[in-house]
């Protein structure tokens, strides 16, 4: 329906690439996987033939809309192609109208009936044998010969054409060439006429008979044809091979092969690749597959398919999946976890961690390096958000970070970040004592890194200063040690005098402490005392 030239060329490239394939798989069906005897193998190979052979449909439409069928000038093509084709209680109604509206033919048509109506056809649910089957067939057969002999038929060309196609005749079924268009359907016809009991074993001879007679010499075979002559010759090696060749892709014959071998039809090819011919293919079509941007999830399924080199090909193609956008690396992500490939699980989570990371997106970072398990970015990107801390005065991400539970464990670094988001929370709900014993636990347990202990001991200056006193004795002890501590490991290159706002900050500290200090031991020895 498209008006574009070239569009049109494609799809009709493509309906008739998809037409052939389906040919040819449903002659393997026949052929292979049904593995149909003598007798019902004609009727499948009539059905075969019917499906994949419809001009004569359109020719009915306009022959039966028309408002004189009979004077229509493809009316006894029409009734040629039924009878063709095998379909006999279509044709006989057609010439029935031919009949109706030519009395003079009325005893043709009655004695043609009769030879069409009583022609001996196989029944699939018939269990008759074949010599019975082949008995009828004679006897019928010769009943044909007899009215076409005494020229019961000479007065109308058309009904005398079909009566010698009945027959069998060669010469009387090519001249029906155009009507048919391929050999094999030629090859279906013909035996139909002449041997409706044929073997499977036999059919190879008359297949190639009936090539060379529909071609008669005048053009070579198509690689359809060298493909359909393979499978007539029961070489299912060949045919895959021949497809391989003709066809785009490997989508048919890793589907053909499938199928033929979980009907256990492969076994005595498999040599041919030193491995399983079923896996050789799958393997080349799903990575064929995993070039395309969106089909690759597909591939993955028929590696799975692929128990000896599957597991491995997956690995390969997974890594070279370009991660565009976080939506499709956690695709990705879930495909690796689903199947325990925990060195991609880690690879991915570290490619998108430092693309996070580039982009200053600290939460994402962090989200993808604990995913990853990797202890050493997770501190990397604790260290940019404590500095980030530093410079902005608060935290963003906060709801990764209030959620890291047993995450935090991964490394020091974060197990700091979660403990020091969380002194913010207590202070937040004025929970002063557990706060204060939270602060010093991460400056003694030397969880803090040293560069954020002067931060650590200003969040202590305002819990010093409270009304009640927070701090013990003994923690406030702590906390000046830490002070010292921070004064003493300075290097000369960098001395905290010659840092004003520094200075500043440690003697106000001290002030706090030991203000802090004074009050702690009256409060603690009048409680001794009383």
């Amino acid at each position: 329906s498209t008006q574009d030239p070239a569009l049109q060329s494609q799809y009709s490239t493509q309906v008739s690439i998809l037409s052939a394939m389906e040919l040819i798989w449903n002659l393997c069906e026949i052929l292979f996987v049904e593995a149909v005897a003598a007798g019902p193998l004609l009727l499948r190979l009539l059905d075969w033939v019917r499906l994949h052979v419809c001009d004569v449909d359109n020719m009915v439409r306009e022959v039966l809309s028309s408002e004189n069928p009979t004077k229509h000038k493809l009316f006894w093509n029409v009734v040629d192609v039924f009878v063709l084709q095998g379909r006999m209680d279509e044709a006989r109604h057609l010439l029935s109208k031919e009949a109706t509206a030519n009395p003079t033919s009325l005893n043709m048509y009655k004695i043609l009936d009769d030879l069409m109506k009583k022609m001996p056809v196989h029944s699939l649910s018939n269990t008759q044998m074949l010599t019975e089957m082949e008995l009828k067939w004679q006897h019928w057969h010769e009943e044909c010969q007899r009215y076409l002999q005494d020229g019961t038929f000479a007065a109308n060309p058309h009904m005398e054409s079909i009566c010698k196609i009945l027959l069998g005749d060669e010469d009387a079924i090519l001249q029906k060439k155009e009507l048919m268009t391929t050999w094999y359907h030629f090859l279906v016809t013909r035996l139909l006429y002449s041997h409706p009991t044929v073997k499977p074993t036999e059919l190879q001879f008359y297949a190639q008979s009936s090539l060379d007679l529909f071609l008669g010499g005048e053009s070579s075979p198509e690689p359809l044809d060298t493909i359909l002559m393979a499978a007539f010759e029961f070489e299912m090696h060949q045919v895959i091979k021949e497809c391989s060749i003709a066809l785009s892709n490997w989508w048919f014959v890793a589907h053909l092969t499938d199928l033929l071998d979980h009907c256990k039809l492969l076994q005595s090819h498999n040599l041919y690749f030193g491995s399983n011919m079923r896996e050789f293919l799958l393997l080349e079509y799903a990575s064929g597959l995993f070039s395309h941007h969106s089909l690759w999830q597909l591939g993955v399924d028929y590696f799975d398919h692929c128990p000896e080199y599957g597991r491995v090909y997956l690995e390969l193609h997974i890594e070279r999946i370009p991660l565009n956008t976080e939506q499709k690396a956690l695709k990705v992500l879930r495909i690796c976890e689903q199947r325990q490939m925990h060195e991609q699980v880690r690879s991915i989570c570290k490619i998108m961690a430092m693309k996070a990371l580039r982009n200053n997106r600290l939460g994402s970072a962090l989200s993808w390096s604990i995913r990853a398990k990797d202890a050493a970015f997770a501190t990397l990107i604790s260290d940019r958000f404590l500095k980030d801390y530093c410079e902005r005065g608060c935290f963003s991400d906060l709801d990764l970070i209030d959620n890291l539970g047993p995450s935090m464990l991964l490394s020091d670094r974060l197990t700091f970040l979660g403990k020091y988001r969380e002194f913010h929370r207590l202070y937040g709900e004025k929970r002063f004592s557990e706060a204060a014993k939270l602060l010093l636990m991460l400056m003694t347990a030397h969880i803090a890194p040293c560069s954020f202990w002067m931060t650590l001991l200003m969040d202590a200056l305002p819990l010093l200063e409270q009304k009640e006193v927070v701090f013990s004795a003994e923690q406030t002890y702590e906390l000046m040690r830490c002070l010292e501590d921070l004064t003493v490991r300075k290097s000369d290159k960098q001395k905290l005098q010659d840092d004003d706002v520094e200075s500043t900050k440690v003697e106000m500290l001290r002030l706090a402490l030991a203000r802090n200090l004074a009050r702690v031991i009256v409060k603690e020895g009048t409680l001794e005392g009383s």
